[in-house]
């Protein structure tokens, strides 16, 4: 048995989006297609280790037959290119003694308690029909059903495109046509990592970035695509959740995403010098998401700032009506987030990203040796480019003026993403001792200036609440209480500026974990 790769690009969207695209001209096949039910059983071990190790094992029945799969998990969005081992197996639990050419026996026999069980279920409506795009032939997939778990059932719609033969290219040109008119966002979740977020119950909360694998063979070129697929997985995960219930903590790991992805693009530009769309690309997602700030700053301020103030000042007449001002400004704010994400320029432009790291020319492109160079070597330079840069521009950081102290932040936070990108390069035991008293140093200093800077916008908030919206009188105690917060605020100011300053002197006495 052996390991073909599967390639197929899977999109997310709703019941009625899913019947329309039943009915697209690029989507009709030469005969019927009927719709077949498929029941397919996860298998794990009581402690999870197959999911621990990246892989999945499922058994599905269709019809008298039974199909035996393992599979490795993604790590990215949309487009999974992973081995799959698949066979005919004689009943509904899993067949061991046909999985030798796969990782399962191995992981089993290190386990402490290798018995497989059921984990969860699916039930799946498919209807696929073979089509061509382009050059190539892709089998689109549709898919209408359920996940079943002990603890709750949840529905989900797909459309998967599979590549049987061609190119990734037609995958993503198809995958582009029908977005500009039915509602499709790439999937960030295969139906097993679904299933695995349902019991733990973290499907529809925010997560935080997790971390990316590069390979120690992996160039520099493979290590920028590992790291913005992380990334967009990081964001569609926490679109997803965003949307749903508008919890500011989704919004928040939204933009964390975005930072990231635009870092890499900065941190990755001289291997990705000859392509154009580089530099286009990344000034496009910095200008669609521009509302996102205005947005969290207001999240940022009714969850720490105005509740530090009230707590402070519980007499204050004024602050009860400046949170109300602010908590109607922040509705606002989140709808025009919400309809960000939900335009067909956003949605186009995620896909546009994805196709651009898979089949863009930057991936062949002559000339650029930088993206051609070990990960690690480059990823050396680049860490220590902005070190320097930190010490150069942080000296005497309590005394420099705001948007000087504003480029060091900006410094310090690619610092800090380049340092969790690149870890996994840095294995040995000395290399990741060093990298945590690095990324803790590091990430105090990032905490006084982000304290800082929050303080900054919250004069910005305060002082258009005070001035009203669309001429609006603002009654004089809501002025007088917003005066009186930013007053407070400034309080902090010196002694954070002296905080910030010993955290850059002790982050440049922690010895780099790259050297």
């Amino acid at each position: 048995m052996g390991a073909p790769r599967e390639i197929e690009l899977k999109l997310q969207c709703e019941g009625a989006e899913l019947a329309e695209l039943g009915r697209h001209p690029l989507l009709q096949a030469d005969g019927a297609s009927t719709p077949t039910i498929l029941v397919s059983t996860y298998f794990d071990t009581a402690d999870q280790a197959l999911h621990a190790a990246g892989l999945t094992l499922r058994v599905r029945a269709d019809g008298e037959r039974h199909i035996q799969t393992v599979k490795v998990e993604g790590t990215g969005a949309g487009l999974f290119d992973r081995p799959e081992w698949e066979c005919d197996i004689a009943g509904a639990q899993p067949d061991l003694t046909v999985l030798g050419e796969t990782p399962v026996p191995a992981l089993l026999a290190a386990a402490d308690r290798p018995e497989l069980g059921r984990v969860f279920a699916t039930v799946v409506e498919r209807t696929t029909r073979m089509v061509r795009h382009g050059e190539s032939r892709i089998a689109a997939t549709f898919d209408q059903g359920r996940i079943e778990t002990p603890e709750a059932d949840a529905p989900f719609w797909e459309l998967e495109l599979e590549l049987a033969d061609g190119t990734p290219g037609d995958l993503f040109g198809l995958a582009q046509t029908l977005g500009e008119t039915v509602s499709l966002r790439l999937g960030p979740l295969s139906k097993s990592a679904r299933g695995l977020r349902l019991i733990d119950g973290t499907l529809r909360r925010p997560s935080k970035a997790g971390p990316v694998r590069l390979e120690p063979e992996a160039t520099a070129g493979d290590a920028f695509r590992a790291i913005a697929q992380a990334c967009l997985r990081h964001l569609r995960l926490n679109e997803d959740v965003f949307l749903h219930s508008r919890d500011p903590e989704g919004l928040h790991q939204i933009r964390v995403a975005l930072r990231r992805l635009r870092s890499a693009f900065s941190l990755f530009k001289a291997a990705l010098a000859a392509d154009p769309a580089a530099q286009h690309l990344r000034d496009e997602i910095k200008r669609v998401s521009e509302p996102f700030g205005h947005a969290r700053n207001l999240d940022v301020f009714l969850e720490t700032t105005l509740p530090a103030e009230m707590k402070k000042r519980p007499d204050e007449p004024g602050l009860a009506d400046l949170r109300a001002r602010l908590e109607a400004e922040r509705d606002r704010a989140h709808d025009i987030v919400i309809a960000v994400l939900e335009s067909q320029a956003w949605r186009g432009l995620i896909l546009d990203l994805a196709a651009w790291l898979e089949t863009g020319p930057w991936r062949e492109a002559a000339g650029t040796p930088e993206r051609d160079r070990a990960a690690g070597e480059f990823a050396g330079d680049i860490l220590d480019k902005l070190r320097r840069r930190i010490r150069k521009r942080g000296r005497h950081l309590d005394r420099l003026a705001p948007e000087a102290r504003h480029e060091v932040r900006i410094a310090a936070k690619k610092l800090r993403y380049g340092a969790e990108f690149f870890a996994s390069l840095y294995r040995e035991r000395k290399a990741n001792k060093r990298h945590k008293a690095f990324v803790a140093a590091l990430s105090d200093l990032q905490d006084h200036l982000g304290a800082l800077n929050d303080m900054a916008t919250a004069h910005g908030v305060l002082a258009a609440i005070a001035a009203g919206r669309d001429g609006e009188t603002v009654p004089g105690e809501t002025g007088f209480a917003a005066g009186l917060t930013a007053a407070d605020r400034e309080t902090d100011t010196k002694a954070l500026l002296k905080a910030a300053a010993q955290a850059h002197e002790d982050l440049l006495e922690v010895k780099p974990f790259w050297g």
